[in-house]
């Protein structure tokens, strides 16, 4: 007896709507249905700026001149009272969810896999982003910029894509993965599905303009094929986020305009906010931040040096946000251009506040001053000497002092990664002239709206303004519900109470909750214990800047809410906390192929940054180059990993091998002696020792060569921030002398191939520091 197998063929003509006969003349033909958007939908454009502060722009209150963004404002609404996740990748995948981001898997930055579902680095089949939901309605989906939403151990052309933007509902990507680039020279940009493999930049390129101009172009190229289709563009900057790095002609525009420091900024913005109705009177202006690790000086008590430096730092930073606007506007004025600005959505906001990553005194060398680990020897420099007219461009990686964080926070307390309002409380703008025109909200409507909102409540709104049901099912799964809600209402009329009012917050152990007006919060020391002692607790309502502690005088509102937190934590993946073990440092298993030998062939494009790290990061690694012809003339970059930030290369120069180290912006360089014609090999060995040390030594054919007389720390953290390359320095040098000698300087002979093998890791890597920690804390337990 025979069983016939299930068949999993499909009738070619099951569900056809017309008629089939054996030739055309006896058949009736048809055509599916189109997906085409309703008539009149609204294009939506979200411009989302990278750690911008609530007074950064000239509707909030800020001396920065941003006339595009006050006629957004003019035409359109503030919500005053918004907010946000307090880093990067959180906030964004809550905004293009509508879920809470824990929910998502994005209880950090894209920068961890600890091995726990808060903490998974991507958004899953059953979560429809603000694209794909756009996208199944019959708009056209673009992003530009940054997207920080693909794990780093994913961001290389091996990876499987599923959580790259196109991957996520846009038809058209352009920019960079991670989560912070070079302005001047982007690390790793990427075109859709592809990495480009990109050896130089034009002169006068600058990455805001950059991806300014795709946008553009994607908007251009859309309306020569349709006519009506409507457009979602996301435009999400890499600017202001350190490195800050501008244009010499808007550097320019900014300076002197420092000087009186940043006390004075930040009370002539809180004036200004105070004027405009962004505040009641009677708020108070808190102190300068004193929290420990995160104080600020008085600017007229600094030294006359340290105030001019830091002056410079900011005219950077703010002549940042002018592009950003003058950007805007060459966008707005295409749009315009086709009549279609009234009809579209306009949104503007930062993923979280200000940043203070740079510590007190601020740095020219920001992969030094972000290096973050337990062990940093009492030589390492957070800082280099720079020329000040050098303050901003390619050759400097600055980050201002957190003195101007606070300043570009006002009137909030702390920053970035905070749960106060400085890290979570930011500028909100939506301009839609044609759907919300500012005569609904009735006579005498000044734009403001002043009700508690959240990120996860934008998605919800877009749509419901676009009038786009968010889809049942995705993938043929049953879509996971939204945490956020629609704030329209709040939108058409600024009487209109919140429609968002309870929520919980968390990030690294910084907590908080808000509930009708009361806000409890903490500022969690690591290793502390997470108990209700932390609680601070505020009345929003008449303390929105978070002066007045009522946690003493209400405990049992503390309690309260404190339960609310915990109910809330467990219900979205907030928990395991992160502790003093050292766990955030672990990587899954599958990341152990990332650290075996690789051979690299002449003509492989640019390794990418995180995949590069893995063969040095920590640890001894010898690197080989193999040499199939060398002549007597020949010369140019052997091999080179990292930029102006920190990093190394190996070039041949008038029959001479050198070695060019970049110790995060300080270089230093040895002369190895010649390369005679017909070298086969050269080897660049570097042994870890203590003290987040390398030793490197030299070897051609064998023979032993001079390399650096001593010992230099190693690139550690985001350095070396660009991956490596074989037969020349591409986009940021290592050796800037060298760039002007002879730009990327290819090499002239011919290469076999080059080898990195990583050796043992040393004494100071994060897994030898975390089991140490393990093991302490086990041991104090």
């Amino acid at each position: 007896m025979t069983t016939e197998a299930p068949t999993t063929r499909r009738d070619p003509y099951d569900g056809f709507e017309g008629s089939i006969g054996r030739t055309f003349a006896d058949s009736r033909p048809a055509w599916p249905a189109e997906r085409r958007a309703a008539e009149g939908a609204p294009n939506i454009v979200v411009v989302l700026v990278d750690d911008m502060g609530y007074s950064d722009i000239g509707p909030f209150g800020a001396e920065i001149a941003t006339p595009v963004l006050d006629s957004v404002a003019e035409s359109g609404v503030r919500l005053t009272n918004y907010h946000t996740m307090p880093l990067c990748s959180p906030a964004r995948a809550a905004l293009l969810t509508g879920l809470n981001p824990h929910r998502v898997g994005y209880a950090m930055v894209a920068n961890a896999d600890p091995g726990f579902p808060g903490y998974g680095m991507e958004i899953a089949e059953d979560i429809p982003t603000l694209a794909e939901t756009l996208h199944g309605a019959g708009y056209a989906t673009y992003a530009v910029g940054k997207w920080h939403l693909a794990r780093d151990s994913s961001s290389n052309a091996a990876d499987d894509r599923r959580n790259w933007p196109l991957q996520k509902g846009f038809d058209q990507y352009y920019g960079v993965l991670e989560g912070l680039t070079n302005l001047f020279h982007p690390h790793q940009l990427v075109r859709d599905n592809s990495p480009l493999d990109i050896d130089a930049f034009p002169e006068g390129y600058y990455y805001t303009d950059d991806i300014t101009d795709q946008a553009i172009g994607m908007v251009k190229g859309l309306r020569a094929h349709d006519a009506d289709k409507p457009f979602f563009l996301y435009l999400a900057h890499n600017a202001v986020h350190a490195p800050l790095q501008a244009k010499p002609a808007d550097i320019a525009r900014q300076r002197g305009r420092y000087a009186d420091g940043w006390d004075e900024v930040r009370r002539h913005r809180f004036a200004r906010q105070l004027a405009d109705g962004l505040f009641p009177e009677g708020t108070a202006l808190p102190p300068r931040n004193r929290e420990a690790g995160e104080e600020v000086d008085a600017w007229d008590e600094l030294p006359s040096e340290q105030r001019e430096l830091a002056a410079r730092y900011m005219e950077v930073y703010a002549a940042m946000v002018a592009n950003i606007d003058e950007n805007l506007g060459r966008l707005l004025a295409v749009i315009e251009a086709y009549g279609e600005l009234d009809n579209t959505i306009v949104v503007f906001t930062s993923d979280n506040g200000g940043s203070g990553e740079g510590g007190a005194e601020g740095t020219r060398s920001y992969f030094s001053r972000f290096a973050h680990h337990p062990r940093l020897p009492e030589d390492w420099r957070p800082d280099v000497e720079r020329d000040p007219e050098l303050i901003g461009g390619p050759r400097s990686m600055v980050h201002y002092p957190r003195g101007w964080a606070m300043a570009s926070n006002t009137p909030f307390r702390l920053y970035k990664r905070h749960t106060y309002a400085g890290g979570v409380r930011v500028p909100f703008l939506l301009s839609w002239p044609r759907g919300l025109p500012r005569a609904e909200g009735g006579t005498g409507d000044n734009g403001l709206r002043h009700a508690y909102q959240y990120v996860t409540d934008l998605a919800p709104t877009l749509l419901e303004l676009a009038g786009v049901a968010r889809p049942a099912e995705l993938h043929g799964r049953a879509v996971q519900e939204e945490d956020g809600t629609a704030f329209v209402p709040v939108l058409r009329d600024p009487a209109a109470a919140s429609t968002h009012p309870e929520q919980y917050c968390e990030m690294t152990g910084n907590r908080s909750y808000y509930r009708d007006g009361h806000k409890i919060v903490t500022v969690h020391r690591p290793g502390a214990p997470y108990d209700d002692s932390e609680w601070a607790l505020y009345d929003i309502r008449t303390d929105s800047t978070e002066v007045r502690d009522l946690a003493a005088a209400r405990p049992e509102v503390v309690k309260e809410l404190a339960a609310a937190w915990e109910e809330a934590a467990w219900r979205n993946g907030v928990f395991p906390l992160p502790g003093p073990g050292g766990a955030m440092v672990r990587r899954g298993p599958g990341e152990a192929r990332l650290e075996r030998p690789v051979t690299l062939l002449p003509g492989t494009p640019e390794l990418e940054r995180y995949r590069s790290s893995r063969l040095t990061a920590f640890r001894s690694f010898t690197v080989t180059v193999r040499l199939a012809r060398h002549g007597a003339a020949d010369q140019g970059v052997l091999v080179s990993h990292g930029d102006q930030g920190g990093g190394y290369s190996l070039y041949v120069e008038e029959g001479r091998l050198r070695l060019a180290y970049n110790e995060y912006s300080a270089l230093h360089e040895a002369d190895a002696g010649p390369l005679p014609a017909g070298a086969r090999t050269v080897e660049l060995a570097a042994a870890a020792e203590p003290g987040l040390r390398w030793q490197f030594a030299v070897r051609v054919d064998g023979e032993e060569r001079p390399a650096l007389p001593g010992s230099v720390h190693q690139l550690i953290g985001m350095a070396p921030f660009q991956g490596i390359s074989v037969g020349l320095d591409r986009k940021s040098p290592v050796s800037w002398p060298v760039h002007l000698r002879h730009g990327v300087f290819r090499y002239s002979g011919e290469l076999a191939s080059v080898t990195y093998r990583p050796g043992e890791v040393g004494p100071d890597a994060p897994e030898v520091v975390a089991a140490a920690l393990r093991e302490a804390a086990a041991a104090f337990e």
